[in-house]
């Protein structure tokens, strides 16, 4: 091997014999969780159906039965513009880990030069006019390459990786986040027309006891108070009319806005919200560390990561650094003796710094980096801690809803018989209609209740199988039209 080769490589092997070596970051271990292994117990908690599945290992699609809910939903993944800008901050991430990761290799480039220069005579060892030089070049080589002798390259380069994979579980939570408000919009919809059709069908009846009265008060029948408290119940019902078939609008400006696009007709519900709030049945029997593995507990334990990582850098600026320039080409005065025989030439450049006086700045930046990870560390907690709240009151809901609804569906039932009665009465001339009036009004109060009773039983499950972490599968990782470009290797380090 000539001088020029030797020179060239041994840089490069040293370099990739430097590379097996560790970081000073701390070793990193996983945070036990702070909150209790299993969740909360007592009245207001039920036990799980023996035909109920775990939200972590359900897709959406065999969550809900509706099929122009799930639909809709394939739909949304494909259209959403959240969704897509989280898939694009994937592609940033990537993109960017992939910058820091250059660093663990020397930049090898080709450079072709030309030099002319006039000097004067005094500098040109006294030649009458002075001189002109000439210089060509050609070299290959690298400059200013770090050996990461300590570790402040790769710690560099696990922290953007952990970055990334963070953004990627971000991503899988804003999915999981779609599915469950696109599903929460559409049994809003489907709650509100029921409400706008209940209104409906009350103002009709309204309006047809309004000229009942109407008529016995020309008959000399029925009094005045009895036709004004008639007229009352009307416009009651009208501006509930008015208020739901607002809300049915609006309604549907959000779903269209979630899911990114118009949404055909026949993909719409209907004021049937128990056929679409039909949804399989979740259970809860499982630990609370299944909490670890929502996307979003995920993401918060791989920013601890990073931040570890960022210690090990910090740790790195106290020890002395190593940067390498090397070219090898061929050098000369004449551009066509550019590549002749002797015209080689080389160049070996290290460079060492050694932390002398910094007047504390590499102290203060590992102390930043302590405080961050330690930041990181009480996010990471309070994300479970709050997974964990979520869970907790998602149960404590469903424990209750069903007692709840059986209660509203019987007093329906109950105001419904107050109010055959009172009509019965008042038209037997034994009540007044102020009877029938409260009747009635109790009894619409009671049906709206019900329907909002329905919704969120059902929005409840929805939230229980979010906060339980379901609705992520990787078959839905390229739903984004386009907007991702393959998954990443949770395994790969620089």
């Amino acid at each position: 091997m000539n001088k020029i080769q030797f020179w060239t490589c041994t840089p490069l092997v040293f370099a990739l014999a430097l590379a097996g070596c560790g970081t000073l970051a701390p070793t990193y271990e996983q945070p036990a969780a702070p909150v209790a292994s299993n969740w909360p117990k007592g009245e207001a908690y039920q036990a799980d159906s023996p035909t109920a599945q775990a939200a972590i290992d359900l897709a959406w699609r065999d969550l809900f039965v509706d099929q122009r809910l799930e639909q809709l939903l394939e739909l949304a993944l494909k259209e959403n513009r959240d969704l897509r800008i989280a898939a694009l901050n994937i592609e940033r991430a990537r993109a960017l880990y992939q910058v820091q990761r250059s660093d663990l290799f020397p930049t090898i480039s080709a450079d072709g030069e030309g030099n002319r220069q006039r000097l004067p005579a005094d500098l040109s060892g006294g030649r009458s006019g002075g001189a002109t030089p000439k210089q060509y070049s050609a070299t290959v080589g690298f400059a200013a390459y770090e050996l990461d002798l300590f570790g402040r390259v790769r710690s560099l380069n696990e922290e953007a990786l952990q970055r990334f994979l963070a953004t990627e579980e971000a991503r899988k939570s804003a999915q999981i986040s779609l599915i469950a408000e696109v599903a929460s919009s559409y049994l809003t919809l489907a709650s509100d027309q029921a409400l706008l059709e209940l209104a409906q069908d009350t103002l009709k009846n309204q309006r047809d006891a309004y000229d009942l009265i109407k008529r016995s008060f020309d008959l000399g029948v029925a009094s005045q108070l009895d036709l004004r408290q008639a007229q009352t119940s009307v416009e009651v019902s009208r501006a509930d009319v008015a208020r739901f078939t607002r809300a049915v609008a609006q309604d549907r400006n959000a779903l269209e806005l979630l899911v990114g696009k118009n949404i055909p007709k026949e993909l719409l519900p209907d004021s049937n919200l128990e056929g679409a709030a039909a949804m399989v049945e979740l259970r809860a029997d499982i630990p609370s560390a299944v909490l670890q593995r929502r996307p979003d507990v995920e993401s918060a334990e791989r920013l601890l990561q990073a931040s570890n990582a960022r210690i090990g850098a910090a740790r790195a600026a106290f020890f002395p650094s190593i940067t390498l320039t090397a070219d090898a080409g061929t050098a000369s005065s004449s551009l066509d003796g550019l590549f002749e025989s002797g015209s080689r030439t080389w160049s070996f450049i290290p460079r060492i710094n050694l932390p002398i006086f910094d007047a504390g700045r590499n102290s203060a930046n590992l102390e930043v980096a302590k405080k961050d990870q330690q930041i990181a560390l009480a996010e990471y907690e309070k994300t479970v801690q709050g997974a964990f709240r979520e869970v907790a009151d998602a149960l404590a809901a469903r424990g209750t809803l069903d007692a709840e609804l059986d209660a509203q569906n019987a007093l329906v039932e109950a105001t419904s018989e107050s109010y055959k009665l009172s009509e019965a009465r008042f038209k037997r001339g034994i009540d007044s209609y102020l009877n029938v009036l409260d009747s009635q009004r109790a009894l619409y109060s009671a049906q709206q209740d019900l329907i909002a009773v329905r919704l969120a039983r059902t929005a409840n499950l929805v939230t229980l199988y979010k906060a339980l972490g379901g609705g992520w599968t990787e078959s839905d990782a390229n739903l984004a039209s386009g907007y991702t470009s393959g998954g990443s290797n949770n395994d790969q380090r620089g």
